[in-house]
């Protein structure tokens, strides 16, 4: 299964969910439409993710910035 996926969800409560769980994040992005492209560091973290936040992933495509640009914060 990916790593990545897409949830209804901020940024922020993604973060805090992985953060929650020890969950590390490879990559994450806002979506133009609402919502959030992550990517887990590894696919057990992916697993785990779906599991505590299943019910707001996003199935099927999304539409994703052509380019984003992490902010230098992280």
């Amino acid at each position: 299964m990916s790593r990545a996926m897409n949830f209804a969800l901020s940024e922020a409560e993604v973060q805090t969910a992985c953060a929650a769980a020890k969950i590390k994040i490879s990559a994450i992005e806002p979506l133009p439409q609402s919502g959030t492209h992550v990517v887990c560091l590894t696919s057990e973290g992916a697993d785990a993710l779906r599991a505590k936040l299943g019910k707001h992933l996003i199935e099927g495509k999304v539409k994703r910035f052509a380019f984003y640009r992490i902010p230098s914060s992280w």
